[in-house]
């Protein structure tokens, strides 16, 4: 019997904002920030990631209940929620850290992921350049880092960056939220 929860992993720029985002949706169970993607050795830190030099990128973990949201749905959402044409940039946040990327968990992910981006691709003005690889090792993030926003919300970049985006986000897919 298949489980009923599946995990989909997503780097597009600051997690605060992605977690923010995919915290609303109906059948996500949960969101952790954290790290995927690097080659330096140990457990990164924020620090670390930030620096840019580990080759983690920020990305955040999505625990979701198919029969709820589909992977394809989530994939739609997250390649419309963020900017997928800027390679290693989400406005500020330049880096390879702040990469768009799409970390896949089995082989079905991996060929959704690949119709998704192509289907998507005559929306946007520039070519997509989001990766799509297998994915490695998660590591959570500190403890200071999840549910940011919402605990954050009068911080400046809560206040300029992702309340903004949360609020186009609410509106451009109200039926998707809880």
């Amino acid at each position: 019997m298949k489980s009923s929860l599946e995990k989909a992993t997503f780097g597009g720029g600051c997690f605060w904002c992605t977690e923010a985002i995919f915290k609303e949706l109906k059948g996500v169970d949960r969101v952790v920030p954290g790290y995927i993607g690097g080659d330096a050795p140990g457990r990164p830190t924020y620090r670390e990631v930030c620096s840019g030099l580990t080759g983690h990128a920020e990305a955040i973990e999505v625990h979701f209940k198919p029969a709820v949201i589909s992977y394809n749905d989530i994939l739609t959402i997250f390649m419309t929620t963020h900017d997928p044409t800027t390679l290693n940039r989400q406005g500020a946040d330049v880096g390879t850290q702040y990469r768009s990327a799409i970390f896949y968990h089995s082989p079905e992910q991996k060929e959704i992921a690949e119709i998704v981006i192509k289907e998507l691709g005559a929306f946007f003005d520039d070519k997509i350049v989001t990766e799509i690889t297998e994915a490695s090792t998660f590591y959570e993030a500190e403890d200071n880092h999840h549910d940011y926003y919402n605990k954050n919300k009068q911080q400046g970049y809560c206040n300029a960056v992702i309340s903004p985006k949360l609020t186009k986000f609410r509106k451009v897919y109200a039926s998707f939220l809880k």
